[in-house]
This record gives C-alpha cells, sequence and structure tokens, in this order.
C-alpha cells in the first residue's frame, strides 16, 4: 500500500507543530481551526501514532511528533528557500558553455551581448578551461573543444566548426617599420611568436612556402592563442594564428595581415552537445546563433584580407610582387 498522503496534511502539522496552536496555524493557513485539527487527525488515523497531546485548548507534540516536524521542517524550509529563489529568477532557462580560454577570450565573450539580446529569456553562463568535460551529469550543456575531432560518448553529438585559416599576424607599426613586411623573406629579419598550443605551427607555414628558411629556435613561446595575440599587438614580433581569434585586432588595426588572407586551412574547433539535449531550445538557439556568427566572422575577415591586399600593392607594387613569388 502506499504510503503517500495528502500535502495538506503535511502542512496542517508543520504549522501546528511550529506554532504550537491550531488556532494559529488556521489563521497562518487561511482555514479553520477544526480544519487543521481534522488534517491532523488524517495523519494520526492513517499511521496510527499520536503527534499531539490534546491538553484542554494548548496542543503539545508527542515524542514521534516531535521526531516528525523536526524531518519536515528542514523540508519546508528548502522548499520556501527555494520559492524565494524562484522569485529572484528574471530568465527561463540557463545555458552553461565551457570553450578553451583563447576562443572563449578572443571570439566569444565579444559576441555574447548579441546572443542575449535576441534571447532575452536565456542566462549564459560561459567557464573556460582545457580541461575535458563530461556533458553526462548535465552540469555543462554545450562543450566547444579544441584539437581533432575524437570519439566520444555514444550520447554526444559532436559538430565540427567551419575550416579557419591561420596567417602570419602583426601590428601595422611593426608591419610598416624599418624593415617593413612585404613578403615572407622578409619574416627573417623579425621576431616568430610561437603558440604551442596551435594545430599549426611555422614549420607547416614554412613547409608552404619553398625557400622560406626561417629560424624557428628562436622566438618567444606560449601555450595560449591570447597570449601570442597580445605579444604580437604590443609589436614585439610576428605570430601564426586563425583569423578567427584574431578579428577583434583586425576590426580595430591593431593587427594586420602582411601577406593578406593567404595561409593555411584548418579545422579546429567542435561543438559538443547531449542528443538527448540538442532539441532544447536554449541549446537549439545557442547553436543556430553561433554558427551563424561563425559564417560572419569567416566572410568579413576574407573581404577584410582583400582590402589589406589591395593596400599592400598600392603602397609597394614591387615588394608585394616579389612576396607573391616567394609563395610559388
Amino acid at each position: 500500500m502506499s504510503n503517500r498522503i495528502s500535502f495538506k496534511a503535511v502542512q496542517a502539522f508543520e504549522a501546528a507543530a511550529r506554532l504550537s496552536s491550531f488556532v494559529l496555524a488556521a489563521e497562518e493557513l487561511f482555514v479553520t481551526p477544526s480544519a487543521v485539527s481534522h488534517q491532523v487527525k488524517l495523519l494520526e488515523e492513517r499511521f496510527g501514532v499520536l503527534l499531539f497531546h490534546r491538553v484542554h485548548r494548548a496542543v503539545i507534540l508527542t515524542d514521534a511528533g516531535r521526531r516528525y516536524a523536526e524531518e519536515i521542517s528542514v523540508a519546508f524550509a528548502r522548499i520556501e528557500a527555494a520559492t524565494r529563489d524562484l522569485g529572484r529568477v528574471t530568465k527561463s532557462d540557463i545555458l552553461t558553455v565551457h570553450s578553451t580560454p583563447s576562443l572563449a577570450t578572443q571570439w566569444l565573450m565579444p559576441r555574447l551581448a548579441r546572443f542575449s539580446a535576441g534571447n532575452p529569456d536565456i542566462d549564459v553562463r560561459l567557464n573556460a578551461s582545457n580541461d575535458p568535460v563530461d556533458l553526462t551529469p548535465r552540469n555543462v550543456d554545450v562543450d566547444i573543444r579544441h584539437g581533432p575531432k575524437i570519439i566520444q560518448h555514444p550520447g554526444v553529438m559532436t559538430i565540427a566548426f567551419p575550416s579557419e585559416m591561420v596567417v602570419p599576424l602583426c601590428s601595422p607599426e611593426l608591419a610598416n617599420g624599418p624593415r617593413p613586411i612585404r613578403s615572407p623573406r622578409d619574416l627573417n629579419g623579425h621576431t616568430l611568436i610561437h603558440s604551442e598550443g596551435c594545430v599549426i605551427g611555422w614549420r607547416d607555414w614554412m613547409r608552404a612556402h619553398s625557400g622560406i628558411e626561417l629560424d624557428l629556435k628562436r622566438g618567444p613561446r606560449f601555450d595560449r592563442s591570447f597570449m601570442s595575440i597580445n605579444m604580437a599587438v604590443d609589436g614585439h614580433g610576428v605570430c601564426l594564428e586563425s583569423l578567427l581569434l584574431v578579428q577583434r585586432e583586425l576590426e580595430t588595426g591593431r593587427l594586420v595581415m602582411p601577406f593578406g588572407p593567404d595561409g593555411l586551412i584548418v579545422q579546429v574547433y567542435t561543438f559538443n552537445v547531449l542528443k538527448s539535449a540538442v532539441d532544447l531550445p536554449k541549446v537549439r538557439n545557442f547553436h543556430e546563433w553561433l554558427f551563424s556568427e561563425l559564417e560572419s566572422s569567416r566572410d568579413g575577415n576574407a573581404r577584410r584580407g582583400t582590402t589589406e591586399t589591395a593596400k599592400l600593392r598600392e603602397a609597394s607594387p614591387d615588394e608585394t610582387a616579389r612576396g607573391s613569388e616567394d609563395r610559388q
């Protein structure tokens, strides 16, 4: 037989136990004292346990009643706290996103306000680390991972980001300084900044440009792309990074592409989500928004690269032509 009972009976008992009075409990619950007494009696008859001693007009808890009151008072306190917290919540859903630090810092954070503006009922929580995340406990809704696509848990759906272009980047002051950078050969006179966590390095870039020899043993090394990017912005060398991560720096002119958008194409990031959660509105909306932003970023970088290349040709037609020969 089920021991489930009426919540009204438990509520009436809790109020009477806390206030030591059927009358005061009735006033709090907006019912009559006889209604409170009736609900308490239902509990006592159901379990065959006396919960109160009735002494004239007073009620005193029995030992069994006291133990029961202690237990359910904790539960009622939790219900009250949860209800107060619910009243403070202004949005219906919380979307927790985990991402690698560089993508979170360089690309995702500057755009999240646009997602929030279009989805006012979704509160976004962004966590950043290079540690793998287990999605099955549902503490994280979306995991954006760096590196080659790997075999995931069978309950996880993995969607590859669009391919990215990795190119040399430097500050405009360095590109147009005393030792201008107009062709790949000009890199020999400058410091190369290495991103050790990047799937593409200077050695890969050098192989793609036959006849170019670079000193790969020298230059600072970082395990985060955003650190390499910041050093290049400060004019301390040339970094080799994805255009996806430097869109803000390109838009503000803090970095330029000395050889234009012609670089190495790679596929770096993946979007990971539980198959059981992929159709949740908060996840679906974020997925659609994210990939739309990625396409816009790629198109914008392509247009920006074409414009920069044209400017270089106007400024130094002979040197730009030599740079084209170096890439052949």
